[in-house]
């Protein structure tokens, strides 16, 4: 059995999450997904607008997914350890060097394939950020027609 592990943060879930997920779930028998817990988040990317356990629990509910944990705060390695995972996924947009992935992991004792995927579309909504921006893009819009009224 070939268990795949896929991380990230899964903010606000679209077209990309979900390409994603299924091009890693393609790549094993299972797919364990770590989210990042929120203080994560705010260091390395963003601060979530959906907290740590809401964004678990969506991300375990979709169909490629076979579980989803939190990460730890403190050691990324730590969730690999606990995990075992064969091969490790990364997006196009993840801030990691895969050679340091496979060496830190060989370190600790761990045989782990780490494979970065492609982007996958270019959508307006292939984005947490894009989609914020969207919505305040329109709430702008609203408000300034309700103001002309």
């Amino acid at each position: 059995m070939v268990r795949v592990m896929a991380s990230g943060v899964f903010d606000i879930i679209h077209p990309g999450h979900i390409l994603f997920l299924q091009e890693a779930r393609k790549l094993g028998d299972e797919l364990v997904v770590v989210v990042a817990r929120d203080s994560t988040a705010e260091k390395f990317k963003h601060h979530p607008i959906m907290p740590e356990n809401v964004r678990r629990f969506i991300v375990e509910s979709l169909k490629p997914v076979d579980r989803a944990v939190l990460g730890h705060e403190d050691d990324m390695y730590r969730t690999v350890e606990e995990i075992k995972p064969d091969i490790i996924v990364l997006g196009y947009d993840q801030r990691f060097d895969e050679r340091e992935i496979e060496e830190e992991c060989r370190r600790r004792g761990l045989s782990v394939k780490v494979i970065r995927l492609k982007k996958y579309g270019d959508s307006d909504l292939n984005g947490t950020r894009k989609i914020i921006y969207k919505i305040v893009e329109r709430m702008d819009d609203l408000y300034a027609k309700d103001r002309h009224r």
